[in-house]
């Protein structure tokens, strides 16, 4: 990630939960919230109740790798958390993705020229 940073914080991430903004769909709820920076720091949730570890870190990676992917279609300065639902666990990698991203453009996360043509 090059334009962007972890959220690691426990403090960081009950912020967004109080004072973000947020938006959620069958798969993902997306809290964001501007961090005054030039960078994007982002965090990921998956609960335990999802499964085993091996089952958790598969999502965590799959969601780093879609923000990693889709880096330079993010404005910059904004902290993001990433929930994963149950049915995320299950879903494909490219439903996962336009879930992902319909998540950001709704909280207009997304550079202009994309949200209004995704």
């Amino acid at each position: 990630m090059r334009f962007s940073g972890p959220l690691k914080e426990n403090y960081m991430f009950r912020r967004l939960y109080n004072r973000g903004t947020s938006a959620a769909n069958s798969h993902l709820v997306l809290y964001v919230r501007r961090n005054g920076l030039g960078k994007n720091r982002v965090g990921i949730t998956v609960s335990g109740k999802l499964g085993k570890a091996v089952e958790r870190n598969l999502i965590r990676r799959r969601l780093r790798e879609i923000y990693r992917t889709n880096e330079d279609r993010f404005e910059a300065g904004w902290d993001l958390v990433v929930v994963a639902r149950t049915r995320a666990m299950t879903a494909e990698f490219s439903k996962l993705q336009r879930a992902y991203l319909s998540l950001a453009g709704k909280l207009n996360v997304l550079k202009q020229e994309e949200s209004n043509n995704g």
